[in-house]
């Protein structure tokens, strides 16, 4: 029997979640590598994978021309089921299933490849995973409006469902896979734990505790969690409060959306990495690590050195999507044991 696992990914965290599962979970299936947000090619490595590629968001880069948007969702399939092949069994990894550029995978791959079995897996997704998102009323219109696709193509057949937004409740869905450490809501009998994605700093440096510190940078302006006032007056508040910590270096790492540096500061050194950040965390000691509410905090806490103090700027002035979601993610940090200012 002919297995082969799609791995759709969109952050180095995802693509780390990926790695693990092909290695420990699914030695001996093909392993199709699809990466959706630009960037991240930096980090993939062509051959630890049986095939790799670039995906175009249909929304954001449609086909030139009359319904750009349908023709890219279209080449989309023909791209994937390509590097797929025939196959008997297909497993699909994804951090959301509700999306259009990725949905239709569902239905279509199967069929282009001829498998009778076919399984959605859930990637962890960082704080996003801790907790579970019910479709909205809207949201379920939307649905009904993405499988009108089929009847100008019947290979964009959307597959509806309810309950959490990413799939994780839909019956296409057999696995969870969360990130080791990290609390969340789903189906125990879904769950499968993945180990640390890096193992642990325990020596900060041979001639002690660098003074060095790292900002981890977000969308915060541009994804809606604050506004560009409140933003600026966060951004300055870490660049003075580390100042008073007498550091002697500041790291910048942006986000892989994180176009605008949001955090950065003249005078911080913007990191290029060829590695996920997990990874330059466990082997690069920093004393301070701060940012606002990125996931990758919370992965500092558990890759840095104990030594290194990890903090959270700037809460009273984010938005959050419910007051449940700020409790949430207050108790999630606060277990780690990062401090918020």
């Amino acid at each position: 029997m002919t297995t082969v696992c799609v791995y759709f990914v969109a952050s180095p965290l995802q693509l780390l979640a990926a790695k693990q599962i092909a290695h420990a979970f699914e030695a001996g299936a093909r392993q199709v590598l699809i990466w959706y947000q630009p960037g991240i090619e930096q980090q993939v490595r062509a051959e630890e994978w049986d095939a790799s590629s670039y995906l175009p968001w249909p929304r954001r880069q449609p086909l030139p021309g009359w319904m750009g948007r349908h023709r890219r969702l279209l080449a989309n399939l023909d791209l994937v089921a390509a590097l797929v092949g025939p196959c008997d069994t297909l497993l699909l990894h994804s951090a959301v299933f509700d999306t259009e550029a990725i949905n239709y995978f569902l239905r279509a791959l199967p069929r282009r490849s001829g498998a009778t079995t076919m399984h959605a897996r859930i990637l962890p997704d960082g704080l996003i995973s801790i907790r579970r998102y019910p479709l909205s009323p809207v949201k379920r219109i939307a649905q009904g409006v993405r499988k009108l696709r089929r009847l100008l193509s019947p290979a964009l057949n959307y597959w509806m469902f309810s309950g959490d937004r990413i799939g994780s409740d839909a019956a296409f869905c057999d696995r969870v896979y969360v990130v080791a450490g990290l609390p969340h809501e789903y189906d125990p009998a879904k769950v499968v734990v993945l180990a640390p994605l890096a193992e642990r700093s325990t020596q900060p440096s041979s001639g002690g505790m660098p003074q060095r510190a790292l900002v981890i940078g977000q969308t915060l302006v541009s994804a809606g969690l604050m506004n560009t006032a409140d933003r600026d007056a966060v951004a300055l508040q870490i660049e003075q409060w580390l100042t008073s910590c007498d550091i002697d270096q500041i790291d910048y790492k942006a986000h892989p959306k994180d176009h605008q540096l949001e955090l950065c500061r003249p005078g911080y050194r913007v990191l290029e990495l060829e590695e996920p950040l997990e990874i330059w965390l466990s082997h690069t000691p920093y004393r301070i690590v701060v940012g606002v509410r990125s996931t990758a905090l919370l992965f500092a806490r558990q890759l840095c050195a104990p030594e290194t103090q990890v903090v959270a700027f700037g809460w009273d002035r984010t938005r959050f999507k419910s007051d449940q979601e700020r409790r949430d993610m207050r108790a999630t940090f606060d277990s780690a044991g990062i401090v918020q200012r």
